[in-house]
């Protein structure tokens, strides 16, 4: 099982979108489930959103609630987080996760075994 591997950041002005990219292979679908975390400077980190690879049923933090859409193509092993609206808040090193289980509506760090290195997202004013 390979670390999944995140690309697309960068920056972006306020209101702008950004689509990042999880690729992730050689991991059971019906068992796995794929998240997108967020940790900007000295803050601690957080979810952002999650997807079942098995169904594509999804779940969000409240925060970016109708602005990020995360989903997949099964085809390639990726998970996308497609993300609208964005604010200088959502400035953040984003991460994404995999978590081997049927349950994956949690946005807890510690619930997730395989992290990639992560990519920059600048949100200016």
């Amino acid at each position: 099982q390979a670390q999944p591997v995140e690309s697309g950041g960068g920056s972006v002005q306020a209101g702008g979108s950004l689509r990042l990219s999880c690729a992730a292979s050689g991991y059971p679908v019906s068992t796995c489930c794929i998240g997108w975390f967020r940790q900007a400077p000295g803050k601690e980190r957080e979810g952002v959103a999650t997807i079942y690879r098995r169904d594509s049923r999804t779940y969000y933090a409240d925060s970016v609630k109708g602005r990020f859409t995360i989903f997949q193509d099964n085809a390639k092993n990726t998970v996308y987080l497609q993300m609208n609206s964005l604010k200088p808040e959502d400035t953040a090193m984003y991460s994404c996760a995999i978590r081997l289980s049927t349950y994956c509506d949690t946005l807890v760090p510690s619930h997730y075994n395989y992290w990639g290195q992560g990519t920059q997202v600048t949100v200016s004013s």
